[in-house]
């Protein structure tokens, strides 16, 4: 049986914490809490589940705090936890299991993580896969009898344990303010970009969209980006140049957008735009255009929901009562 190290980083978690590690009871054979600075009760919640609790100064980087965390285990796999995950009993019994068959060249075990999307911020799926069980050492192998090399790629094992996300509140506003820094520090890559605008999407109010303006425009006028760097900010700056009222940059990053392969996001700018301008039939052109045919850049919502309430409203206006009735309906079923 394979021993496991559970690794968490904390702060001001006492609502969740108890909940968090009676799941995992039988699962963990060490746990490992770094504390980045709670004024609750978290600290002694955590105390009497395992003497390894350290603190850590918070400094604004999540990496930093989850590598601590990560240098402090020493079993043979580290399983990464949040406090407001939950697993449930089904899920730990089917973990006991994973640890009693595992392969001892497993390197990455992927289990679903089951997102409560009320306080969903930048997954756009109830469930996926997602790598929660990492081996802490890692063994380099070589492979083939001639032309040699070495074993790169990762041994990944998908899982069929769901760990159950249940926070009590958005993390929005904490998140924005470590990823505007990130921005303004140009220490921003691909990845971290593309999930600043699915959080923007998903829940970014009007002052997130205006605060991250600056850096999405600017990768606009970058010839090093990438083809799907651009796509990413054509939606932002699409969206926050619309609640600035400018219509020149809404449209230079639309139409660029929409000449090669429209994106739902930036579709549902445009009918916005018209919308608000008291220009129902091309408003409804461009809703309809998202809720049919086109994919969603960030949000699944963008091509199903969104321009279909919207497209209700147009209708509304046209007289089209009946119209507006059918796309409120299938509003209801889809994302």
């Amino acid at each position: 049986m394979v021993t496991v190290s559970v690794c968490m980083i904390v702060r001001n978690e006492e609502a969740v914490l108890v909940r968090c590690l009676d799941s995992l009871a039988g699962v963990a054979d060490e746990i490992v809490i770094a504390d980045t600075g709670s004024t609750d009760r978290t600290k002694k919640i955590a105390a009497a589940y395992t003497p390894k609790l350290y603190d850590f100064p918070w400094g604004g980087d999540f990496s930093a705090a989850r590598n601590f965390a990560f240098s402090k285990a020493s079993m043979e796999y580290i399983y990464s936890a949040d406090a407001d995950e939950v697993l449930d009993a089904e899920s730990r019994q089917k973990f006991m299991e994973l640890k009693r068959t595992l392969s001892p060249e497993t390197e990455i075990v992927q289990m679903r993580y089951a997102n409560q999307l009320r306080y969903n911020t930048t997954y756009n799926f109830d469930a996926e896969l997602r790598p929660k069980l990492y081996r802490r050492l890692r063994t380099f192998r070589w492979t083939g009898p001639v032309h040699e090399a070495v074993e790169l790629s990762p041994r990944i094992v998908d899982s069929e344990i769901t760990v159950f996300h249940m926070p009590q509140s958005l993390h929005s506003p904490r998140d924005f303010s470590i990823l505007e820094k990130a921005a303004a520090a140009g220490s921003m890559d691909e990845r971290l970009a593309r999930m600043y605008a699915k959080e923007l999407f998903i829940s970014g109010t009007d002052r997130d969209f205006l605060a991250a303006y600056p850096y999405f425009a600017a990768v606009l006028h970058d010839e090093a980006r990438s083809l799907d760097e651009v796509r990413v900010a054509q939606c932002v700056a699409a969206h926050a140049a619309r609640l600035k009222n400018d219509g020149t940059e809404l449209f230079k990053a639309a139409l660029k957008n929409v000449i090669a392969e429209p994106c739902a996001e930036v579709c549902c700018e445009l009918g916005a735009w018209f919308f608000r301008k008291g220009d129902w039939e091309e408003a409804a052109t461009w809703y309809f255009t998202a809720s049919s045919g086109v994919e969603s850049e960030l949000d699944v919502r963008t091509s199903g929901s969104i321009p279909l309430l919207c497209l209700a409203q147009c209708y509304e206006k046209l007289g089209m009562v009946q119209e507006a009735q059918n796309c409120r309906a299938k509003a209801a079923h889809c994302a």
